[in-house]
């Protein structure tokens, strides 16, 4: 699946904070800005959360996931290997701007729960 592993990565990428010894990643082609990774992780998240649910209500998933997924990133206009590259570029590179976007995923969804 193309982005089966995108919960898992949420919670794995603090532990993976650039060191300072480590080769800085160049920035992806199509570089996101801090702005749409807000939109497109908070979209990711609630994709997520439907598919958790959908799973714990017995339902299968795989569709969802796939039709979901290729559905969220058409909307914003690019691949799933597009917002996995910048994810990373993120990570490794400006550690401190990805944690401010994840606070604003997490601010916003809590916002949308209120």
């Amino acid at each position: 699946m193309k982005v089966k592993f995108f919960s898992l990565l949420f919670v794995v990428v603090f532990v993976f904070f650039s060191c300072d010894g480590r080769p800085k990643r160049p920035a992806p082609a199509v570089l996101l800005s801090e702005r749409q990774m807000v939109d497109v992780m908070t979209d990711v998240e609630i994709m997520e959360g439907i598919i958790s649910f959908k799973k714990n209500a017995s339902q299968k998933t795989a569709y969802i996931k796939e039709i979901g997924y290729d559905t969220l990133f058409a909307h914003y206009g690019i691949t799933d290997s597009i917002f996995e590259e910048n994810l990373m570029y993120y990570n490794e590179t400006h550690p401190m701007v990805l944690e401010r976007i994840m606070d604003s995923v997490v601010n916003r969804l809590a916002k949308m729960k209120n």
